[in-house]
């Protein structure tokens, strides 16, 4: 007989074992015998706590999200611009590479692939991930302004390039490249930083 809801069940606990498995596997991958091992609930427990498979996905990249979100936050609000992007990508490599868990990006790997039934999340995936390229425009605007870029510097542009060099570690990090080697990516990454006034 499969096992019910555990006692003591804590829905953020299980929700981080949730994200593991979709960043493991991503959206498609993913079976609901796959979640209903992680979390040790059957079908019907799942899906009382949960909802559907795209509610639970969803729910999984809220959480997940929120924690991104909170990291480039708190270091876009650097004084100056170029540290705090730097520091973002460093960061990104970090987390893209924890031991322990799924190595890359929940966000880039499921917006990646996918077949037409799961449309609706690669576009959500893909909303989320220009809202974030469009908060760094916004970041480089304002250093723009305050006379740390130049008037030439297309920000927009600047703000693509650094999202895909992102975008890029989490593939690469997915496929094995090492923290130190993404590391020194970022490094080559940062030397196109405009210079000058």
């Amino acid at each position: 007989m499969a096992m019910g809801r555990p006692r003591g069940f804590n829905a953020d606990e299980m929700l981080d074992k949730v994200i593991n498995v979709f960043w493991q596997h991503g959206y498609e991958g993913t079976s609901m015998a796959t979640l209903m091992a992680a979390t040790g609930l059957n079908k019907p427990s799942l899906y009382a706590a949960f909802g559907s498979k795209e509610t639970l996905f969803r729910s999984a990249l809220d959480r997940y999200w929120q924690r991104q979100v909170e990291i480039i936050g708190k270091l876009l609000d650097e004084p100056n611009a170029r540290t705090g992007v730097e520091q973002i990508l460093l960061a990104l490599v970090d987390i893209q590479t924890q031991p322990g868990l799924p190595h890359g990006c929940l966000a880039v790997h499921g917006g990646l692939v996918g077949s037409v039934a799961s449309a609706s999340i690669r576009d959500e995936l893909r909303a989320r991930q220009a809202a974030l390229q469009t908060t760094l425009q916004n970041r480089l605007t304002r250093a723009q302004a305050e006379g740390e870029l130049a008037a030439s510097v297309d920000v927009a542009d600047l703000a693509r390039y650094l999202t895909i060099v992102g975008q890029g570690a989490a593939v690469q990090a997915a496929g094995g490249t090492t923290r130190e080697e993404l590391r020194r990516v970022v490094s080559v990454a940062m030397r196109a930083w405009p210079t000058g006034n």
